[in-house]
């Protein structure tokens, strides 16, 4: 006899097993789904959690706010290669135009006194900080002009035209140094006013931070209003994903491909006036290899190589990682040919695993 009070369980139907079952089966690949998409970030999250039980000095105030900073002074070619990854489309010229513009800035803001002034007419007449960003990121801007009309006018992939454009630049870097009393030496001497406003610092809290993060911060602020509360960014997303389908529904394929490329080489110009008083002494390799750090960082941080995907916090994440883990390996002492090699893993890891994420939206 049963008990008062209770209650009997009816057995459950066939359906209802099969029901909790697919639902058991469901939250296993819930669970596998999650731990493929963010493997990447859960084994950076454990690396940076095992480099600070070795080096305990690798989370200290001082270490934070150096990689904060290196951080700012990588972002800006980050967020103009991040809007031509969301078009498909990748940049290797960016590196170059960033040492070029940071040549250019450097010679027009040498010291007076410097003896291998490169302009003897500015020595009495400095040209103002402003005039010369103005005019590197018009420079930056006519060499993405110049990229994107060959992408989008005749449909050439931006892997041929921006390697071809980054031959171009390096010739024109090479023969810009020759110029004046310089003589293909690096071009040094800034003023000071230049590089204060730059590298210099302000106090907060006790902690020094450099102009260069608020700078980052502004630049951060203006692309993310630029991607996600304009017209250009609605269409750089949908050219991303589908140019045709954009194309049908009225939108300039064309147009939005140049302004994308433009925007990318003005924030290479802004990125190379940053160099020049980060670097003080620039020459023909400055900015080499910035931008397959630029794709990396973009890549860790979800902008798609498939087109149409990406946010502007992914950037700046990805630029936050990367710099973590290039911190973390001179903390670990990690020998500088090895981090190459860790560096294309990270990348290719990263790139697997969006390229699966494709698969299976598709």
């Amino acid at each position: 006899m049963n008990k008062p009070n209770e209650t009997i369980k009816a057995p459950l139907s066939e359906q209802e097993i099969l029901a909790k079952k697919e639902l058991k089966e469901q939250r296993k690949r819930d669970i596998s789904e999650f731990i493929i998409n963010y493997s990447l970030y859960i084994l950076l999250v454990g690396f940076i959690i095992f480099v600070t039980i070795m080096r305990p000095r690798f989370i200290s105030i001082n270490s934070i706010v150096n990689i904060i900073t290196q951080t700012a002074f990588r972002l800006p070619i980050a967020l103009g290669v991040g809007g031509i990854i969301v078009l498909t489309g990748t940049d290797l010229s960016a590196g170059r135009i960033i040492g070029l513009t940071a040549i250019i800035t450097a010679s027009l803001l040498q010291r007076g006194d410097y003896p291998n002034i490169m302009y003897e007419g500015l020595a009495d007449n400095p040209m103002p900080i402003l005039l010369v960003l103005l005019i590197v990121v018009i420079v930056g801007g006519i060499f993405g002009a110049f990229n994107g009309f060959f992408v989008a006018k005749f449909k050439l992939h931006p892997f041929i035209v921006t390697l071809s454009t980054q031959l171009i630049v390096y010739a024109i870097s090479l023969q810009y140094i020759q110029l004046g009393k310089n003589n293909g030496q690096p071009v040094g001497g800034l003023r000071q006013d230049f590089s204060d406003k730059i590298i210099g610092s302000v106090s907060i809290f006790g902690i020094n931070i450099q102009y260069l993060v608020f700078y980052a911060i502004i630049l951060v602020a203006l692309m993310w209003f630029i991607w996600n509360k304009t017209v250009i960014g609605k269409n750089m997303y949908a050219v991303g994903c589908n140019p045709e389908a954009a194309n049908v529904s009225g939108i300039s394929v064309f147009k939005t491909i140049m302004t994308v490329f433009i925007m990318a080489g003005m924030l290479y110009g802004v990125n190379g006036f940053f160099t020049s008083a980060y670097v003080g002494s620039n020459n023909a390799a400055t900015g080499v290899n910035f931008e397959l750090d630029a794709i990396a960082a973009c890549v860790i941080g979800g902008v798609s190589f498939s087109g149409g995907v990406g946010k502007i916090k992914g950037v700046v994440i990805g630029v936050f990682l990367l710099q973590l883990i290039t911190a973390s390996f001179i903390f670990l002492g990690v020998d500088a040919n090895l981090q190459y090699a860790i560096k294309g893993l990270v990348i290719l890891l990263a790139t697997s695993i969006d390229m699966r994420k494709y698969l299976v939206r598709k």
